[in-house]
C-alpha cells in the first residue's frame, strides 16, 4: 500500500525506531482496532493509535458525554455536552488524521452483539468501566483468536495487562470475580497514563517491534510513581478458559 508523501512526512519520526521504515507503518496502515470505550482510557488510546496510522478504528460507546467526564476525556470538549461518546470521538480522531477510517458504534456492548461489534478486528484494547462488559470482550477475544489489551484506572493508580489466550491467563483468570459497580474517583492525568501504555501495546503488537507484557500485569501506583510487575497465573479451572 503506497503512502503520500504527506503520510511519510507525518510519520518520520517513529519511522526512524529501529526495525520500523515503511514495513511497520505499512502493517499498521493495514490494522484494524476496535476500541470498546470512548472514555477516559479511551481517549488517549484512541488519540495515539490516530496519530500512529491505525489504517482502520472501530471505537464503540453508548454513553453520551456530561459535565463530570471532561476532568479525564480528551476526546471531547463541553461544546459536545449530550453528544455520544464514540461519535464525539470519531469526529475528534478524524480531524488529527485524515489519512485513517473510523466507524463509530453508539451501542451497548452485549453478549449477542460483541462478535459483531469487533468485526474483523486484529486487537481489542479494553478501555470500559466494568468487568461484565470486560468479560464479554474477553469471550469474544478467544473466539475469534486475537489479543486483548486490558487497561483499568482508579484514582491515581492502574492497571495492564496483554491477554491472548491460550498463550496467557485470560482476563477472567486474572480476575475471577468482577468488583462491585461504583462511581470510583480519578485524576485525569491516570487514564493518560495507561492509556497510553495501552496504545503502545497495541503498536507493537501491530509491528512485531518490542515485546508485549504477556502473561504479566503491571500495576502503577500513582502516588508513589511507581511500576510493579506480577505473573499472572492460568486457573485451569477458570470457566471461559480452563
Amino acid at each position: 500500500m503506497k503512502f503520500t508523501e504527506e503520510e511519510l512526512k507525518r510519520y518520520h519520526r517513529q519511522m526512524l525506531i529501529d526495525g520500523w521504515g515503511e514495513t511497520a507503518q505499512e502493517k499498521l496502515k493495514n490494522s484494524t482496532v476496535f476500541i470498546a470505550g470512548a472514555g477516559g482510557l479511551g481517549s488517549p488510546v484512541a488519540i495515539y493509535l490516530a496519530v500512529a496510522g491505525i489504517g482502520h478504528i472501530r471505537i464503540c460507546d453508548f454513553d453520551n458525554l456530561d459535565w463530570t467526564n471532561l476532568n479525564r476525556q480528551i476526546l471531547h470538549d463541553h461544546t459536545r455536552i449530550g453528544t455520544n461518546k464514540a461519535v464525539s470521538g470519531k469526529h475528534t480522531i478524524e480531524k488529527m488524521n485524515p489519512y485513517i477510517n473510523v466507524t463509530a458504534f453508539s451501542e451497548t456492548i452485549v453478549d449477542e452483539n460483541v462478535d459483531e461489534l469487533v468485526g474483523n478486528s486484529d486487537i481489542i484494547v479494553d478501555c470500559m468501566d466494568n468487568f461484565p462488559t470486560r468479560y464479554l470482550l474477553n469471550e469474544s477475544t478467544i473466539r475469534k483468536n486475537i489479543p486483548l489489551v486490558y487497561g483499568s484506572i482508579r484514582g491515581m493508580d492502574g492497571m495492564l495487562s496483554f491477554i491472548k489466550s491460550p498463550e496467557t491467563p485470560c482476563l477472567r483468570c486474572l480476575f475471577p470475580e468482577a468488583p462491585p459497580g461504583e462511581v470510583f474517583p480519578v485524576l485525569g492525568a491516570t487514564p493518560g497514563v495507561i492509556g497510553c501504555l495501552q496504545a503502545i501495546e497495541t503498536i507493537k503488537y501491530l509491528t512485531g517491534i518490542g515485546t508485549n507484557i504477556k502473561g504479566r500485569l503491571l500495576v502503577w501506583d500513582g502516588g508513589k510513581t511507581e511500576f510493579r510487575i506480577f505473573k499472572a497465573q492460568k486457573d485451569p479451572k477458570c470457566p471461559t478458559c480452563g
